[in-house]
């Protein structure tokens, strides 16, 4: 039987174990409520993790193709941003 596989913001939801500290839980709950505790933290993971793709293929593109000044990344960045800012497909990690 094949596992089903999801991309980063697909699938239903999973129950994990987190710990942080406890100011930055009180924070949190603080901001969002209770209830949207899980959502706040799901889409922070969801930035972090789309942050680090695009750091990842910029250091590839780097690698193969020479430097990249810090305006044409942050263009980049504001690209990666704009495509992908309605998509219900993210990119997936390499």
């Amino acid at each position: 039987m094949k596992e089903d596989s999801y991309g980063i913001g697909e699938g239903p939801a999973t129950r994990v174990s987190l710990s942080l500290p406890e100011g930055t839980a009180a924070a949190i709950s603080e901001r969002v409520g209770k209830r949207e505790f899980s959502a706040y933290v799901a889409a922070a993971v969801e930035r972090e993790l789309r942050g680090q793709i695009l750091d990842e293929y910029l250091a590839d593109y780097e690698r193969r193709k020479g430097a990249i000044s810090a305006q044409e990344q942050d263009k980049a960045r504001q690209i990666f941003d704009e495509v992908f800012a309605d998509e219900a497909q993210w990119p997936a990690a390499s």
